[in-house]
Order: structure tokens, then C-alpha cells, then sequence
């Protein structure tokens, strides 16, 4: 009889007939002594030809691989070994054990791991890509796992790690439990607010949304800050991103509740109640008359959008302090909100105020510098002078404030002052408000813009946008009636109107062969009405449009007002199909927790910071674009890249990874039958319309 180790096998022990893993029995000699049935499937051999037979025979693929020299070394060393290996021939990754025997033989497990290996390379990737993103962020932000350890930091958060220091903690670092290095220094109230948050994050337990904020202070180096954390769930995994945003100026001047009263925090110039207390004041003393000078920044929200809220405020900053410079001795500067200042000059005719208006002119004419930027401004600047008798100082800043109004209009960088004609405006606006009122559906008509794909140049929808065919003035962009239909509750009734136009166009579009999506803007009103769902649904059903051809527009702005209202009515629409954009996207990171809360399947990047981009982009600095179309891919989110009207600005945004496009390079607005005109000199011209553009062929 051979010895017990030469024995073939014919079948293999109970014990191990039916694992799902592959196990089989070596000889010294390295032949199969037995094999179970998942090894012989592996092998694609049935057993008896595999019984008895050397490996060199049956697998010669292993012949000097990484495997054998593992199962030697177990043998050699008389011990177990596992180790992960990747079987070519059929390309999949095995978690390998050897366990060696009193013979001389070893038995070998293979355990398919392929699925979760290649899993975890995607998480990796992923996890890379996102850490790029976060370090575009200008707050100091961490990437949690589901267990609540730091999976990534981003640069403005590691390079906070020796201030933490010199406070005598010990900073928190990839691989740290968040939650208790975040403890040291913080109100116990605070730290466990946080952690309860971040747990109703990770576990979803109790229907927890999927982020929520808190304020809090901190003492780093001897000084004690103010911070809005805000976080957010990446996905189902469990995986938390958290911003830190210093808010610690907001929160010292909520300190100082006597000088907010009274004060505008950001300036810390008098603000508009304590300006009508000063006009109040000018308007009883009958020795003199005062004038009032009413300046709106010019191009200010484009400033603030492509360059950031920080430049922004510094910005604002800065012009304050320059107009107190110009100001006479006894005159008053104050800011009213946003980017209007007023200037209260006391005892001033009309020819001492224009002097005034325009000496404060030619001071905008010395470019600003905010965070190392050379900023131009203008300023559009209305003068109103009070006259005999007049007492009400809401009166004389309506005036000041209609002479700014008409300034701007005038083409901005403009001084004008308030006559009595000016009031013309005012009824114009009252006369759009009657109309409105009354009814003007019949004189509303869309025009389309097409929106194309980047990788094709294929047509794949268009943006509707709203305009008045007036019948005294003519066809009436948005923006002279839209504001009035906000403060009069009309735009609501005329939003419904749009959404049974737009969904009957694009199904009769799709009727003739033609599917292009419909995309719709919403405004915050629709919101707080809470009709939009049942608004979209009627517009729908009575046109026949698929929900996956509609797409709702919305601003961040208009998110901001109402977000948890605007999360539900949203999330309803995308579980009945309806797709949902974030519209004039450039504003975005102090909400960028809010932003991954939401339903949202595609950001369309707003044109401001498609220019502004450009202008970075001479500097170096233009993979901020990128960043923001990465992190869009890193959620699953589309991008669509707005005002693309040159083709620098088409072969940048296609660098920079966007999906989809629109602009003056593409297709201007149109008529519905221009439209499919459009369409079919695209599909006769080979069907790439970016292609054509750059062309000339579609000019």
C-alpha cells in the first residue's frame, strides 16, 4: 500500500464537498489528491481529470506565479498562509489561504473576492477625485466614513492643524475619530449636539434628513471664534461631508447689539433705520435744506458670484470707506443693504449736490484690490434735494432712490437727478401692475434656447424663456414686468401658464420626431405657495409629455429662502420622473451642504463665472471651473455650462469636463418653428452643432 500522502483521493471530505469556496489537496509532489466541486468549476475540469494529476498539467498558469511561491513558503515554513492573488486567466481577484499538513502536502482554499476589490479600487478613486474637490473649498472641511473617522481633510483644514496646536490640542487627522478630537476646547452642550447630528446622518435613523447645520464657538490661540459647521450625507453609504465656515465677525457684532441696532455690521456705516433718523433730523431744521444721494454699485452681483462672497464683503468695505473720504465735513455715509450706500448732505442746493454726486463719481474711477484682485467699479448715483416743507424722510429716499433707478437704466455709471418726471416710471410700473392684474396671458410668448451635448454637439433640449409682446412697447424682456408680477402675486398664475406653453411645445416636438427636454424656471414663490407639484402634474397630464422631458430651473438664491419647503416639493417631482436643475450655479460653497441635500440632477453653470474663469485662467488659477465640474461628476450631477458665446469659452468648458452647453455660439433664442429650423439644418449638417458653430454654419 503507497503512503497515506501519494493516496488519490476520489472524493472530497464531507466536511468540504459543498463550500462555496475552491479547496483542493496538494502532495509534495504537487499533485491533486482531491478537489471539491467549486475548484473543479473554477478550473472548468471535471474532478477525475484533475485527481492524481500534477498542477503543471492541469494549471500550468501558476507555474512560477506569486500563488506558488506563497504556497511553497507555507510548506517551507510549516504554517498558514493567505495572501490575495489574481488569477489570469480568467482575470479575477481570489483570497488565497494554505494550510500545510503532517505529509508534506498542503491544502489550499481560494475564496472569490473579485466584486470586492474592484469595489474597494472605485472607492479609492472616488475618494481621490472628491479630495481634489474639497481642496478647492475655501473652508476648512473634513470627508467622514460611516463610522465617523476622517476619511480625507482638505488643504484649509490641514493647514489649520499648527494653530490648533499652539492652543494645546491635538489636531484631528485622517484615520481620528471626528467627533472626539472635535470635543477639546468645545461647550459639551455643542459637542454632543454635533455627534447626534452626524449619527442621525450616518444611520438615517428616525427619517434624519440628509444634513443639518450648527453654530458654535471655539477657543484656538488664546481667542475665541465663532463656527458654522454644516454637514452633509455623500450617500447611502454612510460617508459625511462637514464644512466649517468662520463666522466669527457675525457673531461678535450680534455681541455688540446696541451698534447693530443702529449700524450696518459688514460697513460699520449707519444702516437704514439709523439713516432716516439722520434725514429726519436734516428735514426739521429750516435753515437748510439737505440732499440725498442715492449710489447703487454697479455690476456688483457679477462681482460677488464670480470672485466670491469674501472679495465681495471686502469690496463693500472698501467703497464705504472710500465715500466717507469724499464727503464733506458734517455729512453722513450709509449703506441701506446689498450694494446701496447713501449719502445725506446737509445744507446742499441742487448745483452743490451734482458736484457732490459727480466728485464721488470720478472716485470709482481708482480700481478696488480685494484678496490681491484689482476690481473695476462704477457706481450709478441719483440726487434728490428736499424741497420747502417736505418732512417725511421715506419721501426724499423714494426720490433719491427713483433718480438711481433711472441712472442705472440710463446705462449705469451715471448721475442723474430726481425730477418730477420721474414719476412717469413709477406709473409705468403701476401700469404693468395693472395689466398683470387684469390678465396678459394672451400677450406672452416663449422663445427657446437650444442646449447641446459637448461630446457630440447633439441637440438635447432648451431652456424657455418668458417675454411680453407689449402692445404699445414692443416685445419686453423678463426683466421689465417679472419683478412687478413678484410683488403683485402674478407671477405664480404666469409660471402655471409657462409650464402648459412649454410641456405642449415639447410634446408636439416629440409628435413630429423631435425630443428635446423642456427646461422650466421656477421662482421661490412657487415654493411657499406649495402648487408647484400639483402645478406640474396638471401641466403634464394635459399635455402628454413625458415627466422625464421636463426639467425645473431653479437659482441657490432661491433654494436659500426656503430649503426644507423646496427639498420636499422637489423630491416629490423627481420620484414622479421630472428632472431638477440649480440654475446661475456660481455662488454655491457657503451652501455646498445644502446643495448635496437636494434632489438635484444637473448644475448649470452661470455665464459670470464662465467669464470670470476665463480671466483666472490667464493667471493659472483656471482649474476652479474643473474643480466645480468634478464635484458635480463626484455626486452624479450633470453640468451645463451657460453664456458660452465665444469659442475660447467652448473649448475651456469642454477642457473642464462640462456635459452640456448653451450661448450665443450655439443658438440664440427663438420661436418654436425656428427652433425646429434650427434642428434640421444641425441634423442636414451632419448633426454637430458645436462642430457648425465654430464653423460659421449656423450664424
Amino acid at each position: 500500500m503507497q503512503h497515506s500522502d501519494q493516496m488519490v483521493m476520489t472524493a472530497p471530505p464531507d466536511l468540504l464537498a459543498g463550500v462555496p469556496d475552491a479547496v483542493c489537496r496538494l502532495d509534495h509532489e504537487w499533485r491533486f489528491t482531491w478537489v471539491n466541486a467549486a475548484l473543479a468549476d473554477l478550473l472548468q475540469r471535471p474532478p477525475a481529470r484533475l485527481l492524481g494529476r500534477p498542477v503543471r498539467d492541469c494549471v500550468p498558469d501558476v507555474l512560477g506565479s506569486e500563488l506558488q511561491a506563497h504556497v511553497r513558503a507555507a510548506v517551507a515554513e510549516g504554517r498558514p498562509r493567505a495572501f490575495e492573488y489574481l488569477y489570469e486567466p480568467h482575470g479575477r481577484w481570489f483570497e488565497v489561504r494554505a494550510s500545510p499538513d503532517t505529509h508534506g502536502g498542503v491544502v489550499v482554499f481560494l475564496r472569490d473576492i473579485d466584486t470586492r476589490r474592484r469595489q474597494q479600487a472605485a472607492q479609492v478613486h472616488e475618494l481621490q477625485q472628491l479630495a481634489r474637490v474639497l481642496d478647492a473649498l475655501p473652508s476648512p472641511t473634513v470627508l467622514l466614513d460611516a463610522q465617523g473617522r476622517i476619511l480625507t481633510v482638505n488643504r484649509v483644514w490641514a493647514g489649520n492643524a499648527e494653530q490648533v496646536r499652539r492652543s494645546g490640542w491635538q489636531p484631528a487627522e485622517i484615520g481620528d475619530d471626528y467627533v472626539t478630537r472635535i470635543r477639546q476646547g468645545l461647550a459639551p452642550g455643542d459637542a454632543e449636539q454635533i455627534a447626534a447630528g452626524l449619527r442621525r446622518l450616518r444611520t438615517g435613523v428616525g427619517g434624519a434628513p440628509d444634513g443639518f447645520a450648527h453654530d458654535y464657538s471655539h477657543d484656538l490661540a488664546g481667542e475665541t471664534t465663532w463656527w458654522r459647521l454644516q454637514a452633509a450625507r455623500v450617500d447611502d453609504t454612510g460617508q459625511v461631508v462637514v464644512t466649517h465656515t468662520d463666522v466669527s465677525e457675525r457673531a461678535r457684532g450680534e455681541l455688540r447689539l446696541a451698534w447693530q441696532a443702529t449700524h450696518d455690521d459688514l460697513t460699520g456705516l449707519p444702516n437704514r433705520a439709523r439713516l432716516l433718523e439722520l434725514i429726519e433730523e436734516a428735514l426739521t431744521d429750516d435753515t437748510s435744506r439737505p440732499a440725498l444721494l442715492f449710489l447703487d454699485i454697479d455690476g456688483f452681483k457679477t462681482v460677488n458670484e464670480s470672485l466670491g462672497h469674501e472679495v465681495g464683503d471686502e469690496l463693500l468695505r472698501q467703497v464705504g470707506a472710500r465715500l466717507t473720504g469724499q464727503v464733506r465735513p458734517g455729512d453722513a455715509v450709509g449703506r441701506l443693504g446689498g450694494d446701496q450706500f447713501v449719502v445725506l448732505a446737509r445744507s446742499c442746493d441742487s448745483p452743490e449736490a451734482a458736484s457732490l454726486a459727480f466728485r464721488l463719481q470720478r472716485s470709482f474711477a481708482r480700481p478696488f484690490t480685494a484678496a490681491g484682485l484689482t476690481v473695476p467699479v462704477s457706481a450709478s448715483i441719483g440726487v434728490a434735494v428736499a424741497q420747502p416743507g417736505l418732512r417725511k424722510p421715506h419721501q426724499l429716499l423714494s426720490d433719491a432712490d427713483a433718480a438711481g433707478y433711472e441712472a442705472k437704466a440710463a446705462g449705469r455709471d451715471r448721475v442723474h437727478l430726481f425730477s418730477p418726471g420721474l414719476r412717469d416710471a413709477a406709473r409705468w410700473r403701476m401700469d404693468v401692475a395693472t395689466r398683470l392684474r387684469d390678465g396678459v396671458m394672451d400677450q406672452l410668448v416663449v422663445h427657446y434656447q437650444p442646449v447641446v451635448r459637448l461630446d457630440t454637439g447633439q441637440v438635447e433640449g432648451v431652456e424657455a424663456l418668458l417675454r411680453w409682446q407689449h402692445p404699445e412697447r414692443g416685445l419686453l424682456g423678463p426683466d421689465a414686468f417679472l419683478s412687478v408680477a413678484e410683488e403683485t402675486g402674478q407671477l405664480i398664475p404666469i409660471t402655471r401658464w409657462l409650464l402648459h406653453e412649454t410641456t405642449r411645445q415639447a410634446a408636439a416636438w416629440a409628435e413630429q420626431g423631435l425630443a428635446l427636454r423642456m427646461a422650466v424656471n421656477i421662482s421661490a414663490r412657487h415654493f411657499s405657495a406649495e402648487t408647484l407639484v400639483r402645478d406640474v402634474r396638471t401641466a403634464l397630464r394635459d399635455s402628454g409629455l413625458a415627466a422625464e422631458q421636463l426639467m425645473l430651473e431653479l437659482t441657490e438664491t432661491c433654494v436659500a429662502e426656503d430649503p426644507t419647503r423646496a427639498e420636499d416639493q422637489l423630491a416629490v417631482l423627481q420620484n414622479f420622473g421630472v428632472r431638477v436643475a440649480i440654475d446661475d450655479f456660481g455662488t454655491g460653497w457657503s451652501s455646498l451642504a445644502q446643495l448635496m441635500a437636494l434632489p438635484i440632477g444637473t448644475l448649470k453653470i452661470d455665464r459670470s463665472l464662465i467669464t470670470a474663469a476665463e480671466r483666472l485662467a490667464s493667471g493659472g488659477t483656471g482649474a476652479v471651473l474643473g474643480a466645480i465640474v468634478e464635484l458635480a461628476h463626484t455626486l452624479g450631477i450633470r453640468s451645463v455650462a451657460e453664456g458660452v458665446e465665444t469659442a475660447e469659452h467652448l473649448r475651456m468648458v469642454r477642457e473642464a469636463g462640462c456635459d452640456s452647453a448653451q450661448g450665443y455660439l450655439l443658438a440664440r433664442p427663438m420661436a418654436a418653428a425656428d427652433v425646429e429650423r434650427w434642428a434640421s439644418r444641425v441634423h442636414d449638417g451632419g448633426g454637430d452643432s458645436c462642430a457648425m458653430a465654430l464653423a460659421g454654419q449656423l450664424g
